[in-house]
């Protein structure tokens, strides 16, 4: 569903990155030691829904992807951010959802871990008393090393060397990291929760790893299962309490279509469930029959678990003026909200909006600000 430009640098300095990599967080002067617990969890999943310092919450905000992008520092993806004035326009109790890559804590000039970028957007977030959600890793690729994550990562390819970023090489796992992330920003009070990947599919590419010619493997569904199992449970062994987000997109992708989504759900590496909607700005229930939004949130409630509407995004600039999509967006979240969804983000916040082009873009001055700091609840 999403489509990023990157150019990530490929200078790399292997046999210095090991030795950050065995040194880890203690090497960096921050954060508490691995088996330490948080003691600052705000947010609960529950099956009526999520709350925020023990009250009901609906959180509405954006997607912002590119925060920790700073060119000095890493290779980044997308414009740098102001991030005191992107925290500072959201309203209290909104929610950001960002990309917390591998890719953007290393240094595209020496290779070494630099966890500089990423650490100011938890700060600035912290100053303006913001709240956020980070995601580790996209089953894309965009961002990281542009590689699709296919069903081998899934299997185990996350416990062995596998690159994520351009910049790491080989060295940096993928459970490497969700130790040295979540060690290293568990007790940051802006953080609600974790996402393991955004958007996962075990599938199989050939040729390319476009969608349509992509080979979903009879056992995606169990594949997918107990990467969460498994992944969740190594993340829950740095942070216990903090629930864990699906980043499903949720229709009929290769492993949870129809029933499919009810079997990775019930994981218990997953907290929350994952819908993300770009099909229509007036359809209510967007999907395939029986991999649609009421179908999935009647699912959700089954399991006991909430279900947020993590990606709306509808297109405007040349193909639509973004006053008419501010009022889309304002009735899309009420549809959603009605159809059982725990929580809803924009797609997708950018500093520099392609206001010539028709574009997901939401520039800082996009009358969609209107409508988030209108439903925050």
């Amino acid at each position: 569903m999403r489509i990023r430009s990157s150019s990530l640098a490929r200078t790399l300095g292997l046999a210095v990155v090991v030795v950050a990599l065995l040194l880890g967080v203690s090497a960096c002067g921050r954060g508490p030691e691995p088996d330490a617990q948080s003691t600052q969890t705000r947010v609960r999943a529950t099956p009526e829904g999520l709350t925020l310092d023990g009250k009901p919450w609906w959180p509405v905000g954006f997607n912002a992807y590119q925060l920790g992008t700073d060119w000095s520092v890493n290779a980044g993806c997308g414009a740098e951010v102001d991030l005191d004035a992107y925290f500072g326009a959201l309203p209290p109790r909104a929610l950001t959802r960002f990309d917390l890559y591998s890719s953007f804590a290393f240094d595209k000039h020496t290779g070494l871990l630099n966890f500089g970028p990423l650490d100011r957007v938890f700060e600035a977030a912290a100053r303006h008393e913001q709240l956020v959600l980070p995601v580790l890793a996209g089953g894309s690729g965009d961002c990281e090393d542009g590689r699709f994550k296919e069903r081998d990562f899934y299997v185990d390819g996350w416990l062995s060397k596998t690159a994520l970023s351009q910049t790491s090489g080989d060295q940096l796992t993928y459970a490497g990291w969700i130790e040295t992330a979540v060690s290293r920003w568990h007790d940051e009070p802006s953080v609600v929760g974790w996402e393991l990947v955004g958007e996962p599919e075990p599938g199989i590419c050939g040729k390319t790893c476009d969608w349509r010619r992509r080979v979903c493997p009879a056992d995606a569904t169990a594949v997918l299962r107990k990467f969460f199992d498994r992944a969740g449970a190594h993340l829950r062994s740095f942070d216990h309490s903090r629930p864990i987000f699906s980043g499903l997109v949720g229709g009929d992708q290769c492993g949870i279509a129809r029933d499919s989504y009810l079997e990775v759900g019930d994981s218990s590496g997953i907290d929350v469930l994952d819908f993300h909607d770009y099909s229509s700005a007036t359809d209510p229930a967007p999907g395939p029959q029986g991999s649609d939004l009421r179908t999935r949130a009647d699912q959700s409630r089954r399991l006991g678990k909430p279900l947020v509407v993590n990606e709306i995004g509808i297109k405007a600039g040349s193909c639509l003026s973004v006053d008419t999509r501010a009022r889309q967006f304002d009735a899309a979240i009420s549809r959603r909200r009605d159809a059982g969804a725990a929580g809803a983000l924009l797609w997708s916040f950018v500093p520099d909006p392609r206001t010539s082009g028709c574009t997901y873009d939401i520039g800082p001055h996009d009358p969609a600000w209107d409508v988030v700091r209108a439903r925050v609840s």
